[in-house]
């Protein structure tokens, strides 16, 4: 990344600019300087706190759908007995993460990214912001997106009829307000994803009674909040031994789960359904409520506790109801079959909008790039944009097993570039006809109302953007670095950045 011994022209913020402090930016923050301890770094964070996510989120539930030894960190593995774990414990975890390996003075809060202009001839990233409100500048050598793959501003907020007459609060779950009173109150949700799904047995032990309306059914996938086999496995000495036979265990139960979903549907429905009917009343109708029209994993599994959600049900607390919304007045929810739903708190999880790079604008020497029109290269690089990486996490296993294959992966392109000398680097695809392919396998409601929100995907690598974790770690220790790179050095000699 530096040319020594000149002089410099040029004078970066950082060799590299992190865009977000939530899973994403802390572990590639860690990798990055682990890797190249002789580049700064800098961390530019939305927020007020670290988490990402996990900060924006605060409604009642919020946790994990994924376990969360292999959420954490594999540098850093999570000491706590859950195998399933609380939004508030997990941004406590990534704070903690962060100050103990002294990342946590790198990031500047309050600092939004508006812009990104690429100039050639200086291989550097300026980059406008606004921080605390003002408008200022950075510049930096590469860039690193770790933005996720959603709007944080606004949520998918579908429109339905009268909603402005209803007398009561109208909450969605992306933006709750600390201050709803929802104690001894009818609550409805609408929706039926892993939101709702984790939501309605929090809101029960507060609420008189709260009812899940649905469009359609959801598959709901029972698991532990604590494990005991990954308990038995951490205890198994030494330490380090035991906790990685533990995630193991769990990335197995993943993959299993995930293998037998799609090799075997018929199966799986049935295994599904037989949990539904242990938990739920004798006479429930299973079959209308939680019967979904498409085989698992065509849309991704929610992760319930022990039953909870079904036990809310079974004692009477809340009940789900499928239907459609014909309009809502003052007092609650009228349905297309006639049937009303009394309401005074009503909760849209109606889910989330997809967005590129954190809706950045980007170009390159004054030229607008639109990513939704580049082809994606190992799932993390731009096609012809040079120095910078996109991190997004795996659909159908936990989001940081691929941001850390992602980290990794940037960290060995950073050591290769500063080690010839090269202040520049991006994918090429050239001549070659690349056929594309959907960037995200599922019918997720977010996916089909956007399918071009997103980068593209190629049908073989290294532009393929598959979902399969354990051909993506095998990818990566056999990686060739140079495969399909164009590597240079910059026109302009850059400065040391402080």
């Amino acid at each position: 990344m530096r040319q020594h011994d000149q002089e410099f022209s040029v004078r970066p913020d950082a060799d590299v600019l992190i865009i977000g402090a939530g899973i994403s930016g802390i572990g590639a923050a860690y990798r990055i300087q682990q890797r190249n301890p002789q580049l700064s770094y800098r961390i530019l964070e939305r927020r007020s706190r670290i988490g990402g996510t996990w900060d924006l989120h605060r409604y009642p539930g919020i946790r994990s759908d994924s376990d969360i030894l292999t959420l954490s960190y594999p540098w850093e593995p999570w000491t706590r007995p859950e195998n399933v774990a609380d939004g508030p414990d997990i941004r406590d975890y990534l704070e903690d993460t962060a100050r103990k390996h002294d990342i946590y003075r790198h990031i500047q809060f309050d600092t939004r990214v508006l812009s990104a202009d690429w100039d050639s001839a200086t291989d550097t990233w300026t980059v406008q912001v606004t921080h605390d409100g003002q408008a200022t500048t950075l510049r930096g050598r590469f860039l690193f997106f770790a933005t996720g793959y959603y709007d944080y501003d606004h949520p998918f907020r579908p429109e339905f009829p009268g909603l402005a007459d209803f007398a009561g609060p109208v909450v969605h779950p992306q933006h709750w307000p600390e201050d709803l009173d929802y104690t001894g109150k009818r609550v409805v949700v609408v929706g039926s994803g892993a939101t709702a799904i984790s939501m309605v047995p929090a809101l029960v032990r507060d609420a008189a009674h709260v009812t899940m309306l649905q469009r359609s059914p959801t598959y709901l996938l029972s698991g532990q909040r604590v494990n005991s086999v990954v308990q038995f496995l951490r205890r198994i000495p030494p330490r380090r031994l035991g906790y990685r036979l533990a995630w193991l265990y769990n990335l197995l139960f993943i993959v299993t789960v995930y293998g037998v979903a799609r090799k075997a549907p018929k199966l799986s429905r049935r295994l599904i359904r037989a949990v539904a009917k242990y938990y739920l009343p004798k006479d429930y109708p299973v079959d209308v409520h939680f019967k979904p029209s498409y085989d698992p994993w065509d849309q991704r599994l929610c992760l319930i506790l022990s039953g909870d959600f079904y036990e809310a049900i079974k004692a009477g607390r809340a009940d789900v109801v499928t239907d459609q919304i014909d309009h809502i007045d003052t007092t609650g929810v009228v349905l297309k079959s006639g049937e009303r739903i009394d309401a005074d708190v009503l909760i849209t999880a109606t889910g989330l909008q997809l967005q590129a790079l954190g809706g950045v604008d980007l170009s390159i020497d004054g030229e607008e790039i639109k990513p939704q029109e580049r082809f994606v290269y190992k799932e993390h690089l731009l096609e012809d944009v040079p120095n910078l990486a996109w991190c997004v996490g795996y659909i159908n296993a936990s989001w940081t097993l691929r941001a850390d294959l992602t980290a990794r992966a940037v960290a060995d392109l950073l050591a290769h570039m500063d080690a010839h000398g090269y202040t520049h680097a991006y994918p090429h695809l050239g001549d070659v006809v690349m056929p594309e392919k959907p960037a995200w396998d599922i019918n997720a409601g977010y996916v089909k109302r956007a399918p071009h929100a997103l980068p593209k995907s190629g049908t073989h690598r290294p532009w393929n953007v598959r979902h399969n974790y354990v051909l993506d770690a095998i990818d990566h220790r056999f990686d060739r670095i140079e495969e399909s790179m164009v590597f240079g050095r910059a026109k302009v000699p850059e400065a040391r950045s402080a």
